[in-house]
């Protein structure tokens, strides 16, 4: 756990991570480089976005390879999530980044991801190890986000994750929440056509 945390925690020097355990656990650097070396790769979420206006938020599981690169939210060039939010809202889905954040804020939507951290080999929901999810700190989010009164989730997995990891301690705090699970945006989800996602997603977000 402890070394979970130091991975987790920013820290990309790994003669940083080395030197912690070293004091931590008094074993030799070359010791823990090897072991370190053999650990499953980490990933960490965004920090969200919203406003304090916000009413609806859009849970994700935890940004792709292509997000994480270039540190945005739903950068794959196939995943439909900008596409669905241009038709809905207006804006344009190859508008620069930032526009398309402002139209978020204008239209009262929060984005966020239920996961924090967790061990996930590709992008794909299913690669992720459910043993290894923190999920982000939800009291605190719905704590400062008073108007917020629907919780929508990109995808079965998003819905799963929040009902394991989050509801309980959420409920007591805001019982009036209202949760929707939406069909994935994710190039994966073939099962429905882009027709029914963004009607599914107009009614939700409207």
């Amino acid at each position: 756990m402890v070394i979970r945390i130091v991975l987790c925690g920013g820290c990309a020097d790994l003669g940083a991570v080395i030197a912690v355990l070293e004091q931590r656990f008094a074993l030799s650097g070359q010791v823990l480089e090897e072991f370190l070396m053999t650990l499953p790769p980490y990933v960490h979420s965004f920090p969200p976005i919203s406003a304090e206006a916000a009413e609806i938020v859009i849970l994700g599981t935890m940004p792709g390879k292509a997000s994480i690169a270039t540190g945005r939210y739903y950068a794959h060039p196939r995943n439909l999530f900008w596409r669905l939010l241009a038709d809905i809202l207006g804006v344009h889905p190859e508008a620069a980044y930032e526009e398309r954040l402002v139209t978020l804020h204008t239209a009262r939507i929060a984005l966020w991801d239920v996961i924090q951290y967790c061990t996930r080999e590709s992008s794909l929901d299913s690669d992720i190890d459910d043993t290894s999810v923190v999920p982000n700190d939800f009291e605190t989010f719905f704590a400062s986000h008073h108007h917020i009164r629907r919780v929508c989730f990109n995808g079965k997995k998003a819905k799963d994750l929040y009902d394991t990891h989050v509801a309980a301690r959420v409920r007591t705090l805001r019982p009036n929440l209202e949760y929707v699970q939406l069909p994935s945006s994710s190039p994966a989800n073939a099962a429905k056509t882009y027709a029914d996602k963004r009607a599914a997603w107009t009614n939700a977000l409207r």
